[in-house]
């Protein structure tokens, strides 16, 4: 059955959660939900406190940011309203309100919002952009050029090229906007927004060529994108595509989206809400904007609300299938493999091909330790890969995984020098070909130069620190093996693996109370079955000189470096 005739499962997974009747507990109940970026317990919890203490100007904003960050947009524009009655200056209430009028096309109340409140750079830039883009819905189209041109710092050129050259375009002003697109794509080729907007803009002047060729030249770095894909059918069917921006509130929209996925992109999380759930309110068709949220909400654990979001995705949008498969792979992170491994099928019936969610069904599988059937979806997905062969590294890395899984060496080894050969120095793939000769005992020399690169590379990731300390052990290095050891628990504290290899080297070095300790720990740490039994054999006997590692008979003690 077509994916388009198939009824979609309802992946809906939200927990509900109840409201106190203690004021002082619902208060601290939307604290810890605000830490965790819950922003519907948030503000669920911060309006119940304010009920209690309307008069909060503290429990005001906080119960308005949450409201915008939830996408609560009537009520955040009421408590905006009351906010600005006893603060005036604030920056973020006039922004919202000035969105509302935005909306409501009444774009000179919105630029007087809009030029009120805080001021600093980033104030500036967004106070900048949306002002212009309110001349532009006056029909002033030559008042907002000025406005743009404005922001004369380098590190706003992008934003300004871009909008300056989408504002031109509404208004009709081809020179301008071609100038502005060229500028804004010879310093970004990379993001995908202004690359669909360029190549849209070409194609509507007739320049299908060139737009094809903008195209294809992103699918180079960007392999199979949906949007991509679908320009580039369009165009080659003769198709006329349309403006990504055809409206003042949608250029308004497009200035909220790029500012939301940049503070995504630099870790400021609470911005990038305000900025997407805005965005959103005045362009709600922007399916980009949606997957960029939802994708915002999985990095901040609220896997619920982020699966909530992709199925907000139209079916119509191309958009939809990489929504369908990023709600798979959130599926799987909630522990609802059944569900996820029969979303995939689905999605992999409908599109075999389909290189994406090849690799989540891959990655399903080996985390479930279903290893052949890993194997043979990775290997699907190498078959059906556009990527240039570099950029495909990482499926033979997770393919060699599964292979060393299932103790099949050979072709694990050679996808792991597949790997390397494709990407050189690639920390992980480093980490596990050397940590796997090591724990076999063949290629010592050899392997402990790659761990000591691969530390070098990502010194604060404990698992490879742990690699190069059990690499010293085999080696009978064992105080160098303590030293790199300790600093793998520290890094990794919760690791039963890193906690016994760490047993292992104090025996080994005489401090035989501390390493008895250790080894509790890791049994203390679940670890997995198989590993059980040997972690009690050490609690129970230790480890005699039988035991030594074969490399440790004809190494000393110490390693000089």
């Amino acid at each position: 059955m077509p994916a388009a005739a198939r009824e979609h499962e309802n992946f809906s997974v939200a927990t509900p959660f109840e409201v106190g009747d203690s004021p002082a507990g619902n208060y601290l109940a939307a604290l810890i939900a605000g830490d965790d970026r819950d922003t519907g317990a948030a503000a669920t919890f911060f309006g119940e406190a304010l009920r209690f203490d309307p008069h909060n100007q503290q429990l005001l904003e906080r119960t308005f940011v949450a409201a915008v960050s939830n996408g609560n947009m009537q009520e955040a524009f009421g408590l905006a309203e009351r906010l600005l009655a006893r603060d005036p200056h604030n920056t973020l209430a006039h922004l919202a309100i000035g969105v509302r009028a935005v909306k409501a096309r009444r774009y000179s109340a919105a630029r007087a919002q809009f030029t009120r409140g805080g001021v600093g750079q980033e104030h500036d830039l967004t106070a900048t952009l949306l002002s212009a883009w309110t001349y532009a819905g006056n029909r002033d189209y030559r008042k907002a050029l000025d406005v743009l041109d404005k922001l004369n710092d380098p590190g706003f050129a992008i934003f300004r090229e871009y909008h300056k050259a989408l504002i031109a375009d509404l208004g009709n002003n081809v020179p301008v906007a071609t100038r502005a697109f060229k500028a804004a794509y010879k310093t970004d080729k990379n993001t995908l927004r202004l690359v669909d907007a360029y190549g849209r803009f070409l194609c509507r002047h007739g320049k299908k060529d060139e737009a094809i060729k903008v195209y294809q030249a992103f699918d180079q770095i960007l392999p199979n994108h949906p949007t991509v894909e679908a320009a580039l059918k369009a165009l080659n069917d003769g198709k006329r595509l349309e403006p990504i921006v055809r409206t003042p509130e949608q250029g308004a929209a497009e200035v909220l989206y790029g500012l939301g996925a940049a503070g995504g992109r630099q870790g400021d999380d609470l911005a990038a809400l305000i900025y997407l759930r805005l965005s959103l309110y005045l362009d709600p068709n922007n399916s980009l904007a949606t997957l960029t949220l939802g994708d915002l909400y999985e990095r901040l654990k609220q896997l619920e609300t982020a699966i909530d979001i992709y199925q907000s995705v139209p079916d119509s949008d191309p958009l939809r299938l990489t929504a369908d498969i990023e709600t798979a792979e959130v599926l799987a992170k909630l522990g609802q493999t059944d569900k996820a491994a029969r979303a995939l099928g689905d999605i992999i019936t409908d599109h075999p091909d389909n290189e994406d969610a090849l690799t989540a069904l891959g990655n399903l599988e080996r985390a479930q330790k279903h290893y052949p059937e890993a194997i043979d979806a990775y290997t699907k997905a190498i078959a059906h890969s556009k990527k240039p062969e570099k950029a495909n590294w990482p499926l033979y890395y997770f393919r060699g995984i599964a292979y060393e899984r299932n103790k099949e060496w050979p072709p694990a080894e050679a996808d792991f020098q597949h790997a390397l050969k494709l990407n050189p120095d690639q920390p992980l793939v480093l980490n596990y070909l050397a940590f796997s000769w090591v724990d076999k005992g063949i290629h010592l020399k050899e392997a402990l130069p790659m761990l000591k690169l691969a530390v070098e590379l990502r010194p604060t990731d404990g698992y490879i620190v742990d690699s190069l300390g059990w690499a010293d052990y085999k080696l009978g290095h064992y105080d160098d093996a303590v030293k790199e050891l300790e600093r793998a628990v520290d890094l990794k504290p919760a690791d039963p693996v890193i906690n016994e290899h760490l047993g292992d080297a104090y025996w080994r070095v005489g401090r035989k109370l501390e390493a008895h300790f250790q080894w509790n720990h890791a049994r203390d740490m679940k670890p997995d079955a198989e590993e059980l039994p040997k972690i009690l054999q050490k609690i129970a006997h230790g480890l005699d000189s039988a035991n030594k590692p074969a490399a440790a008979e004809a190494a000393p003690a110490k390693s000089g470096g």
